[in-house]
């Protein structure tokens, strides 16, 4: 027979465990975002810093010893923020997997345990 109260449970657990997972999905796109609007902003005024320094030159080798420069620390500052931002995808993924664990593994038990009998 049907049991409402069980169906109701596990209804509230699987509503939790969404919950959780959104939340958690939600705050790690916040933190992409905000670290992405940084970099932006930052790489912004970095170039308009460096142009108005190649702007002052006055010799051409010293022009490009500034724009060498400013490509070798473009290119730092830009793998460096795409692996934290990498970083941070998988932080978003592991943690929007993390309320699934439990579930997951209880399930999985269930079902091997249902094959073996």
């Amino acid at each position: 027979m049907f049991n409402f109260d069980e169906a109701s449970k596990k209804n509230k657990e699987a509503m939790d465990t969404f919950v959780k997972s959104y939340t958690t999905v939600a705050q790690g796109w916040q933190a992409i975002a905000t670290e992405a609007a940084d970099y932006s902003k930052k790489s912004f005024e970095n170039g308009l810093a460096h142009f108005e320094k190649l702007s002052g030159v006055k010799s051409i080798e010293t022009a490009v010893e500034l724009q060498s420069a400013f490509v070798k620390s473009s290119y730092e500052s830009f793998v460096a923020e795409a692996t934290k931002i990498g970083e941070l995808y998988a932080d978003l993924a592991k943690g929007a997997y993390k309320p699934y664990e439990a579930p997951v593994a209880k399930a999985t038990a269930a079902a091997k345990a249902a094959v073996a009998a």
